[in-house]
């Protein structure tokens, strides 16, 4: 992975001292919200309703180092039930550095839902490493509650309806400790993070491919008012895929 000069591959420690978190000073530290999507050339963020066509070797590189940096995983349902999501994993390459910065052995996963529609038998309630936490509204099926508490998942309620309120989610999962935070969206989560200017970061894969078709762009759901401006931050390069890093401006 080339850093613009740098041409030789990163290590994944020099990864991790790029992605890291920003630090807060000598106070409690304030959530930190990133996302991490990867879309193709015409704007595709899946083909035939998955990312995993259009990412590389080097995506999932960095795709695994924002995990390993990461408190915890927010994720929306539809995308838990598309990807097949798993538990996350502790990774050896990282496990020091993770103790150093006070976290387990891997970051939770958090599951966005309004109707708890989920297969509790899956990986993400059976065996992981940590327990996996559901995002809902407090209007949730109280049948589908006890079916999670039963599976072993933690219910955060986040909102006063059916779904969450995004900054009441962001702060819930704080109060957790949970103040390194990573979304893998999918695109409608994505877009309610962006309506409600929640989200401090993106990291965005631009995939040298074209797609044609009608797939979703990474963020969906209406438009905001005034289109929220965010910095550059990092440009890294391999192969042709762009790993972009822009902050709030």
């Amino acid at each position: 992975m080339d850093h613009l000069l740098m041409n030789r591959e990163w290590t994944l420690a020099e990864l991790a001292a790029a992605y890291a978190y920003p630090e807060t000073g000598s106070g409690p530290r304030r959530p930190w919200l990133r996302a991490n999507m990867v879309s193709t050339l015409d704007g595709a963020a899946q083909h035939e309703g998955r990312s995993q066509p259009i990412s590389s070797a080097a995506d999932m590189r960095v795709f695994g180092t924002l995990r390993a940096l990461a408190d915890v995983i927010v994720v929306g349902a539809e995308t838990v039930r598309q990807e097949g999501y798993r538990p996350a994993r502790a990774r050896a390459e990282f496990a020091a550095a993770r103790q150093a910065a006070g976290q387990g052995p891997a970051p939770a996963v958090a599951i966005v839902t309004a109707g708890l529609d989920l297969d509790f038998a899956l990986p993400l309630f059976t065996s992981p490493l940590v327990p996996t936490l559901i995002l809902t509204g407090a209007s949730a099926a109280p049948d589908r509650v006890a079916a999670a508490e039963k599976a072993g998942a933690r219910v955060v309620v986040a909102g006063e309806g059916a779904g969450i309120d995004p900054a009441r989610a962001v702060r819930a999962l704080a109060d957790l400790g949970h103040t390194r935070q990573l979304t893998e969206g999918g695109p409608r989560l994505l877009g309610q993070l962006v309506a409600a200017d929640v989200l401090d970061e993106l990291c965005l894969t631009v995939s040298p491919m074209l797609s044609a078709g009608d797939a979703q762009r990474i963020a969906g759901g209406p438009s905001v008012t005034v289109p929220r401006r965010f910095e550059l931050a990092s440009l890294l390069e391999e192969d042709g895929f762009l790993f972009s890093r822009y902050r709030r401006s």
